[in-house]
């Protein structure tokens, strides 16, 4: 148990100090690693949707899968697995990434906002713990997506070939695809680098992260069922590790206000986590454990992780993503939040979560059935 314990606190250490890496790097404050910003840049450069300002093919992501991947072969435990109601998870992806980006961010990152000052992220972490609160009361009653079944090994690698394919052709033909000139999407490193030292950062932490099963979600839910909180030694350690910096090198935020890449819309940074939590109960982990999930074979989160990416553009192409705090010309603070569209998807959303909780829950054995017995 106690390998176990410093195995998580370990991927949380290297978690954190990559994400300082990156952001000295280039990457946007306070992201050094979003798996929701990060999936919305890489479908934007792949023209899913038309936001100039994210569209950037991450290789922070094909390095997670891949680290995954590699690690999973290496230590004997790719296991290729699929059909755990795969319509149901798409569906339920795609709402999580709508409240993600409704709060600018996953838990990931909601963890890199806090250790930077962001207190817009503390109420988003109660909203996160709210939801998965919610989905943890569908679980005690029997909640389940069903099982999953063996496949071939080909089924099972299809996300990480999917993101080695997607990075030979950034490198090979990177005019195939679109790059933002300004905004998010634009800050990264210079190109080498990234595909260098984003690409490694990535594989650190996916090979790490499926080792010490970091998630979440997964620390939470266990932490509420089971009163075993070792997966949330590792998150500690992420904000540790990034608290710490930001204090060293002077970036360090504390307030509400004008936060890197956030808004104080408290309400919807509330309830657009709400959705990220109850959604990642149901389908068995946040999005960086779907990433690594999908790494070491199981079909079920890459059809998650191409939910998400559907999301992802949805949320650009109708407007629901959220937008971050300004201050207009007259030096005043200027709130962002979300549109009415995002308003109603993430409302939306939060009522497919109630619907598919209550759905799949045991069903009544009949009287007669029963008596027969």
């Amino acid at each position: 148990m106690k390998k176990i314990h410093w195995g998580v606190v370990l991927a949380g250490v290297a978690v954190g100090l990559a994400a300082l890496i990156l952001t000295a790097m280039g990457n946007p404050a306070n992201m050094g690693f979003c798996i929701a910003c990060f999936l919305r840049d890489t479908a934007g450069a792949c023209g899913l949707h038309s936001a100039a300002k994210v569209q950037y093919v991450r290789p922070e992501i094909i390095g997670l899968v891949l680290g995954a991947f590699v690690m999973s072969v290496a230590t004997k435990e790719f296991r290729a697995k699929a059909g755990s109601s795969p319509a149901t998870r798409f569906v339920l992806g795609a709402f999580v990434m709508i409240g993600a980006l409704a709060f600018l961010g996953c838990p990931l990152r909601m963890v890199l906002r806090i250790g930077g000052g962001d207190l817009n992220a503390v109420v988003g972490l109660v909203g996160f713990t709210l939801g998965i609160f919610i989905g943890i009361q569908f679980l005690k009653r029997g909640f389940s997506l069903k099982r999953a079944y063996p496949v071939g090994k080909g089924e099972g690698g299809v996300l990480p070939i999917i993101m080695t394919g997607l990075l030979i052709l950034v490198i090979a033909v990177p005019s195939l695809f679109k790059f933002s000139e300004e905004g998010p999407g634009s800050k990264h490193a210079p190109m080498l680098a990234a595909v260098l030292i984003s690409l490694a950062a990535g594989l650190i932490v996916g090979a790490l992260a499926q080792r010490a099963r970091l998630c979440m979600v997964g620390g939470i839910r266990d932490a509420m069922l089971f009163k075993d909180f070792k997966l949330l030694y590792g998150f500690v350690a992420i904000f540790v590790v990034v608290l710490a910096g930001s204090l060293i090198t002077g970036s360090f935020k504390l307030g509400f206000e004008l936060q890197p890449i956030a808004h104080s819309s408290q309400l919807w940074n509330l309830l657009g986590m709400v959705l990220v939590g109850w959604g990642s109960v149901l389908l068995g982990g946040c999005p960086l454990r779907q990433l690594i999930l999908a790494g070491e074979g199981n079909g079920d989160s890459a059809v998650t992780v191409f939910g998400m990416i559907v999301g992802a553009a949805f949320a650009h192409n109708f407007g629901l993503a959220g937008n971050a705090d300004a201050m207009n010309e007259a030096k005043e603070i200027v709130v962002g939040g979300i549109s009415n569209n995002g308003k109603v998807a993430v409302c939306l959303g939060i009522l497919i979560m109630l619907g598919v909780s209550l759905w799949n829950m045991p069903k009544a054995v009949s009287a007669p059935v029963e008596a027969a017995k």
